[in-house]
């Protein structure tokens, strides 16, 4: 059996044809984790924007829900962690749907493997400007607050936000490449034997001795994912 990895889709952000594009590679994907598959974790921002309120969700990407919701009750466990354009999650993915949801970080153990994930926004040191800017938009009252805007107003203003911070984002996190590798050796060298991280869409695979560090890439433009099975760590693409 296999243990599946990725990250970034962003559906929502593409023209129409790109968001069909990334529903058949997902698609194909979960098809993969039908197969052979014990275990699914998404690693952050599998929607461009994500935002719920107590008796509501954005309407898009049902088909996708629904998938995740097929994988579920067949008996494959999927877990999620949430990245920086889809922390306001609220309950619905895991009263509804069935999948497990962690903040930040996951750490489990697998194939005799300890393995540490996380999406990875904020993980530079040096991007002080988003650092900041994230405890601004993960503060309870700021998200209480934003909630009292009407759906049909905070969605659409929000996925505008969401699609700049994109673009911003894109443009410049490939510079942190090497601060998040050296976040990876860190992680090994606590004990970890695999290191997973999302955010940069960039793919990236280092062995080294002290363990494996993968940079999941995106489901934009690299369909690449992470597979862990028969004692081999690989990332793949479709």
């Amino acid at each position: 059996m296999a243990l599946y990895v990725f990250s970034d889709a962003h559906l929502g952000s593409g023209t129409p044809e790109e968001e069909q594009s990334k529903l058949e590679h997902i698609e194909r994907l979960f098809d993969r984790v039908k197969g052979d598959g014990d275990r699914l974790v998404i690693l952050g921002d599998l929607f461009d924007f994500w935002f719920e309120y107590r008796h509501a969700i954005p309407k898009d990407h049902h088909d996708v829900l629904f998938r995740l919701r097929e994988l579920v009750t067949g008996g494959i466990p999927v877990d999620y962690v949430s990245g920086n354009h889809d922390f306001w999650m609220g309950d619905f993915f895991e009263t509804q749907i069935g999948i497990t949801l962690h903040r930040d970080i996951f750490n489990m153990e697998y194939g005799g493997n300890r393995i540490h994930m996380t999406h990875g926004d904020g993980l530079a040191k040096a991007d002080r400007g988003y650092r900041f800017l994230k405890k601004i938009l993960r503060n309870r009252f700021n998200i209480w607050l934003y909630r009292k805007l009407p759906p049909d107003w905070a969605i659409p203003l929000a996925k505008r936000v969401s699609g700049s911070s994109r673009q911003y984002t894109s443009q410049r996190d490939h510079i942190f490449v090497e601060e998040y590798e050296a976040y990876a050796k860190a992680k090994l060298a606590e004990g970890f034997d695999i290191v997973l991280i999302g955010h940069l869409h960039i793919p990236v695979v280092h062995t080294w001795p002290e363990g494996i560090y993968i940079n999941t890439g995106d489901f934009i433009n690299h369909f690449s994912y992470v597979k862990i099975a028969d004692g081999q760590t690989r990332l793949e693409y479709l």
